[in-house]
């Protein structure tokens, strides 16, 4: 007998599929496929997700709790109970919270699910309860919904459904094919009807290959292309004069910015050329409807900010909200307005020893915190959902400082990753289909709810489980801390935000997957055709004040002097078939993220043939990667598909050696994409 049950994948994709699974009298799983009735993602899975059910029965799955029995970094373990993890953690915090105070206490965690409550529900109950210090999560989207919000209120935007209505389709800086691959269906039925698609990256992926043009953009520059399309649009006068008067603010001082960036003057920064330009500038105004999938990529850039606001005012200038197929998106998940406070308790700090708002503590300078942050130091870590000691910029003080051995480190985990090995006790998780969650998406408009398809294998629990148990050992008392996982959908949605209204726990368990209330039933959901901004005046800020052009320092419009003694842009982006450093453990991943992207140009003038391994290194440390040599990337530029764990790397040097944890110009994200190294071949490494 087989049953078919449902569920929903967690990883860290704007598409947020709904699943699908085979389970046979016994419990046990086969066949996960995409649900054919769900309008995005139609019966089909990614290749990450398609193989899915390896994960959950691995032989090298984290079954039982374990204790370090090595040193920090080794890997070596031994089995315990939960009681005795249990016992130990809740002792050893309540020794840390007594000797140092409770911001000493630090919990990591970001995407390693996207599912509301085992993402951010009790974990975050449980820090505030005890004081611990705040996490800024902005390892990711930061930068971009800080720029975002502050242009147009709110993170909305184009359905992907409409994509199919376009004339003409942006990707800019989104690499559809690999890391969005449902909206793909709806931009080829768009080019069936004629449409045009586009590509602007620096890098040549499987997207930009499959397009109409890739256009071949510098790394940083994609605010300088922004503000050349503007002043093409503007001088042809191409702009939508009524519904900039109507909806925008600040329109007078873009007009007087964009004069100064004539193509001729933008092409060099950009590496385009002046008709390429001109000629995207006059497409994408005269062309309705015009849609742009902007993705996060831009916004990891030292003026990401910037940038973003520059490429979202140009639907707003050409009036392209207006249309059914226009637009943008590089978000939708400001339409999922849950009741954070309800679910995530920030009031409990005031309850805790600490009794006020704990400090912030940004997760992209770990390093920083766990080897310069004082009033208190960081004594006690707690991981969950997260890989820092692979995906944190500028590696080498933060595994510096994973290595303390006053560094109390607890990491909750599915398989021994590279932080796992610094850990004191790793408990081990449950993945998405062996729990109950909520889902929102950044990728479309349907809320999501699952219950465990598949038991749980050996003693793994879930995030929220864990979390109920260890405020239990820390005599809590708090009712809101043994919240059972209903009782905490209920919370997230009691909001009075329309979107959610008349969903509830009840109507999710009975339907998988609602679509949101996004006005009529059936109509095409046009966030800004009347304008309706969620800024304060209820209109697009332009913000011109904050758009003129600053190249970052890494690259090559940037700092001169460093530019000589590291003359290659790196640009780390997602690798097609994993999830940042979530599916490493699998043979094809890594021998995927073990190669570097390079020109025939740079690799001819350094004697490099494809296949060679070769040394990538700057002032903060080194990295080494097969070369693969092509027409991916322009001279200049190199590219590592991201993330590679450490200990699968040559001298368990992950590419994030090299990358700075200096700050974007808005949201305080990380510049993984604002990054210089040189590279030399290395026949002989010892």
């Amino acid at each position: 007998m087989v049953e078919v049950r449902r569920s929903v994948c967690a990883l860290d994709c704007p598409d947020c599929c709904s699943l699908l699974i085979n389970v046979d009298e016994n419990g046990r799983g086969s066949r996960l496929r995409g649900n054919p009735n769900h309008p995005i993602t139609r019966g089909f899975l990614c290749g990450k997700v398609a193989q899915y059910l390896e994960r959950a029965y691995h032989p090298d799955r984290l079954l039982y709790p374990q204790r370090r029995i090595g040193e920090k970094g080794e890997g070596r373990f031994a089995r315990t109970s939960w009681d005795e993890a249990l016992d130990e953690i809740a002792a050893r915090l309540k020794q840390t919270v007594a000797a140092y105070g409770p911001e000493s206490v630090l919990p990591y965690s970001y995407a390693g699910t996207m599912g509301i409550l085992n993402g951010a529900s009790m974990d975050r109950r449980f820090f505030h309860r005890l004081g611990a210090s705040r996490l800024n999560r902005t390892i990711c989207s930061a930068t971009g919904t800080a720029a975002l919000n502050a242009s147009q209120g709110f993170g909305v935007g184009t359905e992907p459904e409409q994509f199919s209505q376009s004339k003409l389709i942006l990707a800019w800086g989104a690499n559809v094919l690999g890391t969005n691959v449902h909206l793909w269906p709806f931009i080829v039925d768009a080019r069936r009807k004629g449409a045009k698609f586009y590509v602007i990256d620096p890098v040549r992926n499987r997207t930009g290959c499959a397009a109409d043009h890739w256009f071949a953009v510098n790394p940083g520059s994609d605010q300088a292309l922004a503000l050349g399309m503007m002043h093409v649009i503007l001088q042809e006068g191409w702009d939508d004069a009524s519904y900039i008067d109507a909806h925008a603010n600040g329109f007078e001082e873009l007009r007087s910015l964009a004069r100064k960036y004539a193509p001729a003057d933008v092409a060099p920064v950009t590496g385009l050329s002046i008709d390429e330009i001109c000629t995207l500038a006059r497409e994408y105004a005269l062309t309705r409807p015009a849609a742009i999938r902007l993705n996060y990529g831009i916004q990891r850039s030292e003026f990401g900010g910037a940038a973003v606001r520059a490429i979202a005012a140009l639907p707003v200038l050409t009036g392209s909200w207006k249309d059914i197929g226009g637009g943008l998106q590089l978000t939708t998940s400001g339409a999922f307005e849950f009741n954070k406070a309800a679910l995530e308790r920030p009031d409990l700090q005031h309850r805790s020893a600490l009794g006020r708002q704990a400090r912030s503590v940004n997760m992209a300078q770990l390093g920083n915190a766990l080897t310069r942050l004082d009033n208190p130091p960081v004594h006690a870590l707690v991981v969950y959902n997260s890989n820092p000691a692979a995906i944190a910029p500028d590696q080498t003080p933060v595994l510096n400082g994973l290595r303390r051995k006053d560094l109390f480190t607890v990491v909750l985990e599915q398989f021994q990753t590279d932080t796992a090995d610094y850990a004191d006790l790793v408990l081990p998780v449950t993945t998405f289909l062996e729990h109950t969650d909520l889902y929102r998406a950044y990728g479309h408009y349907y809320l999501q709810m699952c219950r465990a398809a598949l038991p749980a294998p050996g003693e793994t629990r879930s995030n929220v489980d864990i979390f109920r148990l260890l405020a239990a050992r820390m005599g809590f008392e708090d009712d809101c801390l043994s919240d059972s996982d209903d009782v905490l959908i209920d919370a997230a949605l009691s909001s009075e935000s329309p979107f959610l209204k008349n969903i509830n726990l009840d109507r999710l368990d009975r339907e998988g997957s609602v679509r949101l209330n996004l006005g009529e039933p059936g109509q095409p959901f046009r966030p800004f055709a009347k304008g309706g901004f969620g800024t304060r005046s209820g209109k697009f800020e332009f913000g011109a004040e904050s758009l003129e052009f600053h190249a970052p320092a890494e690259s090559r419009n940037g700092d001169g002097e460093l530019r000589a003694k590291y003359p290659i842009e790196l640009i780390s982006a997602k690798n097609d078939d994993s999830m940042n450093s979530t599916l490493g453990n699998r043979d094809g991943v890594d021998r995927q993220t073990a190669v570097c992207e390079m020109s025939a140009e740079d690799a001819e003038s350094r004697d490099i043939q494809s296949g060679d391994l070769v040394r990538l290194f700057n002032d903060r440390g080194e990295c080494y990667l097969t070369a693969r040599i092509g027409g991916s990337v322009q001279p200049g530029v190199v590219r590592t598909r991201s993330t590679r764990w450490n200990k699968r790397s040559l001298k368990g040097l992950g590419i994030n050696r090299l990358t700075s944890d200096r700050l974007a110009d808005m949201g305080s994200g990380p510049t993984f994409y604002s990054c210089l190294v040189q590279i030399e071949a290395c026949p002989d490494v010892n």
